[in-house]
């Protein structure tokens, strides 16, 4: 029923004009006998300022409550049928407006209906309340029952969307609650003895250790201070101010850290950033924040600490982004600790391949570790109308994505986190 509902609106006044027009031209080829010429040109004249009438039905009423009276007086043909437009415009006038507009336009036409009537009476008073009846009633009692089905509907609408966001506030809170309570507090906790031990050590430790330690400590209280900032945005997205975690022109800066904790554990990266990635909107450049950590760490994880690994971000003609990561699969001594390279390799191609096709199991987004890094990947680029491949290239593992241009839409909830 939704277009019937549709079709009363002001931007839908060509379809009901071409409905009109219509039965207009049906009743007088077929209906009304007598039909000359200037009957024609009322009825069209009537049509055409019901159009010129369309932001306005009282307006569009009294018009036509107007044509109606000089046509009786004048002995058109046409009159019956402008009575008919006349009924039409009252019925969407009911449906549209209340109050003061629907009675002063039912009172117009009322007047109009029974001018011819008014000099017989009381004689004729039967016949006038019968006009007033039909010509009045019907067509304001059938727009009260539309206007307010139309209005319970939309409170019903309303309310199923208080309910929904009820709802999603809810669930963002209990995991909201769930992330300080379990991941944030243990988080806490390793920064906590990391520093505890960057003490005992100091001044009598090996610099690479303090150097390891210094590192965990950055990285640790950098990533406690994104799970606050997450969990912020997710119990109130409103109350936190710039809810996402790269503004717009932020990026490169972003990334350049990044790329620093990377080669801080041994990766040799060659990194092309394209200047124009300052002008990357936060929803994509988290993406691209987001794609290159998770590349980065499974490179560390796959291809061992010492791989040479090259990074480009770039911003393509048409405004898209083009992000790529790919690894030469340098073995280390890390393979004897959990098996050979080839093997790992082997995992991860059967991987990217179930997830390229759409698997839908448990594992099919597992990666080694236990996590979902590629599937997660791959739905963030997706939610934002974009496409992204990951598979082997000789040795190594080659990563790619292509963000098209940024849309608003793609803006869901707090997903910019």
């Amino acid at each position: 029923m939704a277009w019937i509902e549709r079709i009363f609106e002001p931007d839908y006044i060509l379809v009901r004009l071409g409905i009109l027009l219509a039965a207009l031209v049906g009743d007088l080829v077929w209906l009304v006998p007598g039909v000359t010429g200037r009957d024609w040109a009322l009825g069209l004249a009537a049509l055409v300022l019901a159009a010129l009438c369309r932001w306005s039905p009282p307006a569009a009423l009294l018009v036509q409550s107007g044509l109606l009276l000089y046509a009786d007086w004048s002995g058109f043909a046409v009159a019956p049928v402008l009575k008919v437009l006349a009924c039409v415009l009252l019925f969407e006038l009911a449906v549209r407006s209340t109050g003061r507009q629907v009675l002063a336009g039912a009172v117009v036409l009322g007047v109009v209906v029974c001018f011819n009537l008014l000099d017989k009476l009381p004689a004729t008073i039967g016949a006038a309340g019968f006009r007033m009846v039909i010509v009045v009633g019907v067509p304001l009692l059938l727009g009260g029952y539309v206007r307010l089905a139309r209005e319970a509907a939309r409170r019903e609408r309303d309310s199923a969307a208080e309910r929904i966001a009820a709802a999603r506030a809810a669930e963002r809170t209990a995991i909201a609650r769930e992330l300080h309570d379990l991941v944030a507090h243990h988080v806490s906790s390793m920064v906590l003895r990391v520093g505890v031990a960057r003490h005992v050590l100091a001044g009598g430790a090996d610099p690479r250790v303090t150097d390891v330690l210094d590192d965990l400590h950055s990285s640790g209280t950098a990533a406690l201070a994104d799970l606050r900032k997450l969990v912020g945005i997710l119990r109130d997205p409103a109350a936190v101010p710039g809810a996402s975690f790269v503004e717009t022109g932020g990026l490169p800066d972003a990334l350049s850290v990044v790329i620093d904790r990377a080669r801080a554990t041994g990766l040799r990266i060659e990194a092309t950033i394209d200047s124009g990635a300052a002008q990357v909107d936060a929803v994509r450049g988290i993406t691209v924040l987001r794609l290159t950590q998770e590349a980065l760490a499974n490179t560390a994880q796959h291809a061992g600490p010492s791989a040479h690994v090259k990074l480009g971000v770039t911003l393509r003609d048409d405004k898209s982004v083009f992000v790529e990561v790919e690894d030469d699969g340098a073995p280390t001594t890390a393979t004897t600790l959990s098996g050979t390279d080839t093997g790992r390799r082997s995992t991860s191609v059967a991987l990217a391949s179930s997830v390229a096709a759409g698997a839908s199991s448990p594992a099919a987004g597992v990666s080694l570790a236990g996590g979902h890094g590629l599937v997660g990947m791959r739905e963030r680029v997706e939610l934002l109308g974009g496409a992204l491949s990951a598979g082997p290239v000789g040795r190594g593992w080659r990563l790619s994505a292509v963000l098209p241009p940024g849309r608003e839409e793609a803006r869901v909830g707090w997903g910019t986190a």
